[in-house]
């Protein structure tokens, strides 16, 4: 077996493992209460205004964990589950996603980049698969194809690796506000901290597994003559 393989078979394993570990995670920390007795929603339009922002709406999206930030409507979308619950999980969440508003209320740097790949991003994610199949396929008679794949696969790993710092400080941002305003004592403010970190390292995965992926991509193209 290959080592692209291993490094393939590993990432996967890896990303099953953490993707169980955070749902494990949001049930238990879904049935502890947070001290302040808000609901997800609540503690997010309390978060916003106390940070002077008031152009942002909170609302609620179908699904679990789809909660999201979107700086193009300005909107906090928050998860059933999330939205009407006063969990630990919904305090943490809410939050976080409040992080993201915040960041983009004050120009955050890795946010304002991230934002900026996004169409570049939408075009390499539409087209990347279809120009690396060609590629591989056309290898040895038009290597340039797969070249434009990597470049555009690239493209995607960079937006992952951005992602990373925008997440992390988005749940620092969020830990901190709730212990200072209170949403989150030192009974289950750990919860808190531990919910976020497990959702973090899914982000982790993503963009070893993207690095992983474009590594493989290179080894095509550099050994397609041996």
């Amino acid at each position: 077996m290959g080592i692209q393989w291993i490094i393939f078979i590993g990432v996967m394993i890896a990303s099953w493992l953490v993707q169980q570990n955070l749902q494990r995670k949001f049930k238990k920390y879904s049935a502890v209460r947070n001290d302040s007795g808000l609901t997800g929603q609540q503690i997010a339009e309390k978060m916003l205004r106390e940070n002077g922002i008031y152009d942002v709406k909170v609302t609620h999206v179908n699904g679990q964990l789809t909660d999201h930030y979107n700086p193009v409507t300005k909107t906090v979308n928050l998860s059933q589950g999330v939205y009407e619950s006063n969990s630990v999980m919904a305090a943490a969440v809410a939050a976080h996603e409040c992080g993201h508003a915040v960041q983009h209320a004050t120009a955050y740097g890795p946010l304002t980049m991230r934002s900026m790949l996004v169409p570049v991003v939408s075009f390499a994610n539409q087209w990347v698969q279809w120009v690396i199949l060609a590629g591989i396929i056309l290898l040895n008679s038009f290597p340039q194809i797969l070249l434009a794949g990597i470049i555009l696969f690239a493209l995607t790993t960079v937006f992952s690796l951005v992602t990373l710092p925008v997440e992390i400080n988005a749940s620092k941002r969020a830990l901190a506000w709730l212990s200072a305003a209170g949403m989150t004592t030192s009974r289950n403010h750990a919860m808190a901290e531990d919910a976020l970190k497990a959702a973090a390292y899914t982000y982790v995965v993503a963009a070893v597994s993207s690095m992983a992926t474009l590594l493989y991509y290179i080894m095509i193209y550099t050994n397609r003559r041996n």
